[in-house]
């Protein structure tokens, strides 16, 4: 078995790069990352080699972005409930969630490098130098992915 040390090495960048990709906030994935390797060595114990390491540290990572998607809600929950009583009108609140959920059907529908391009650069506020690096591509791709996924989903909008 390889030290926790050897696996950090090993598979920090993994795990970052997945939680990045879950998440799409950097500093975000950056602690997550950190709080998987936290618990993976006070669990280490339990892990009995059934499958291979770095599946047991994703799921690791997956169940801390889970938990991290239940905190948000709540907290966004808690936030509607202010803007109410602060007077944001209902209809409004109604209309950027609908405006919002559109865009993100229409992200679903590019292809798997085109929506992790956007969801890079959108939410993970990240350069297309950045998210050349993690997907293995060039800045200038990065940055004609991104402006060509932007045509599509303009299109869907006035479509749709």
């Amino acid at each position: 078995m390889q030290s926790m040390e050897e696996i950090y090495q090993q598979y920090s960048s993994t795990i970052y790069k997945y939680l990045l990709y879950l998440c799409g906030n950097a500093h975000m994935a950056e602690d997550l990352t950190q709080e998987t390797f936290v618990i993976a060595v006070k669990k280490i114990h339990e892990f009995r080699a059934e499958c291979k390491v770095s599946t047991w540290l994703c799921q690791i990572a997956k169940h801390l972005w889970y938990k991290e998607l239940k905190k948000a809600k709540k907290l966004s929950t808690q936030e509607l409930t202010e803007n109410l009583t602060t007077g944001y009108i209902v209809e409004e609140l109604f209309l950027q969630k609908e405006e919002k959920l559109q865009f993100f059907k229409n992200v679903q529908k590019l292809d798997e490098l085109s929506r992790q391009v956007v969801y890079l650069r959108m939410m993970g506020n990240l350069s297309f130098i950045e998210i050349s690096e993690i997907l293995g591509k060039t800045p200038n791709w990065a940055r004609v992915t991104f402006f060509r996924a932007k045509q599509k989903i303009k299109e869907e909008q006035e479509n749709g």
